[in-house]
């Protein structure tokens, strides 16, 4: 140890030391990598160990480690190396993020709140606009903050029935004939939207829910003829919707009611690109009081670090960068 090293120490008391520390230590892992400090967990205390600036700078990304794992939001060692890039990004370092934007799912026992300026700016177009289009990369949490919003307003009864839906149409690859009946054959398009509901929600209650139709997944098709009031939808992977789809989908929307559209349009799986509905809107629909659209990019990636140089390869590869 040299002369000119120093130690110290973070009160962890009352933190979850699993999710502080994340599995196998990864968190204290890249805490320490990033910083050069080094680090350790014992007890009631996270002690740094290094030179003045190493320790200083590792201190206070740990405290912001340590501030987000006591409001139980998840922390990965992608988080610890988001926290270390923004200083914390939409979070302000937690107290200053308003209500809106932190979601307690009380069911789970898990807050949802942004993690990205993007994210924060997202989910406030959605409280503020009947329609919102969210427009974007893989990974940015376009789906999940919208299905986080919709379980919110269900569980405050400020609606009485959530939507999902999505365009079954095959991703570059044919399926082929598969067995069971028709929703048997369609949920496979529609795993995602099942996934991030059973983030949210209880199993019983997700089941419950879909079983008595206050919760209803569907393809997009299924929406056809009918008028949604009091309700939640949310059209995910838009840009596979066909320009009638989309506008059959956007007149849909009844009293009360509230739609979020996502979808990427890198990722156009429709014969010709020029059909998709999400280019026609747009290019027609930004006038339009009370729609809002928001446009996330790769530094609002909250996936696998790797997944945002992955974007911004392809970006750069295809001359959209």
């Amino acid at each position: 140890m040299s002369d000119d090293s120093v130690t110290h120490r973070l009160s962890t008391e009352g933190v979850d030391l699993l999710t502080l520390a994340g599995v196998n230590d990864a968190n204290l892992i890249e805490l320490s990598r990033l910083t050069g400090a080094k680090v350790s967990l014992r007890g009631d205390a996270l002690t740094m160990n290094g030179p003045v600036e190493i320790v200083e700078r590792a201190a206070s990304l740990a405290q912001r480690m340590i501030d987000q794992a006591k409001q139980r939001l998840r922390l990965s060692a992608d988080d610890v190396l988001r926290l270390s890039e923004d200083g914390g990004g939409a979070r302000d370092d937690g107290p200053d993020v308003p209500d809106g934007m932190r979601i307690v799912l009380p069911g789970v026992r898990r807050v949802v709140q942004p993690k990205t300026p993007g994210q924060a700016r997202y989910l406030q177009l959605i409280s503020d606009n009947d329609i919102v289009i969210g427009i974007g990369p893989a990974g940015t949490g376009k789906t999940y903050l919208a299905v986080a919003m919709a379980v919110d307003a269900l569980t405050r009864k400020r609606v009485r029935r959530i939507v999902l839906a999505r365009p079954a149409v095959e991703a570059g690859e044919s399926l082929g004939f598969l067995p069971g009946d028709m929703q048997a054959k369609v949920d496979p398009y529609l795993r995602p939207l099942y996934d991030a509901l059973d983030d949210m929600m209880p199993p019983e209650r997700v089941q419950r829910s879909l079983e008595t139709r206050v919760i209803e997944i569907a393809p997009l098709a299924y929406m056809r003829g009918r008028t949604l009031s009091d309700a939640f939808v949310i059209l995910d992977e838009a840009q596979n919707a066909t320009s009638a789809q989309m506008k059959m989908f956007l007149t849909r929307l009844g009293v009360n009611s509230k739609a979020v559209i996502t979808g990427d349009k890198t990722q156009i799986d429709l014969p010709s690109r020029e059909q998709s509905g999400l280019l026609q809107v747009e290019r027609i629909l930004h006038a339009i009081d009370g729609i809002g659209f928001h446009y996330f990019n790769e530094s609002d990636v909250i996936r696998h670090r790797l997944v945002r140089e992955i974007i911004k390869a392809y970006a750069k590869d295809s001359g959209t960068e």
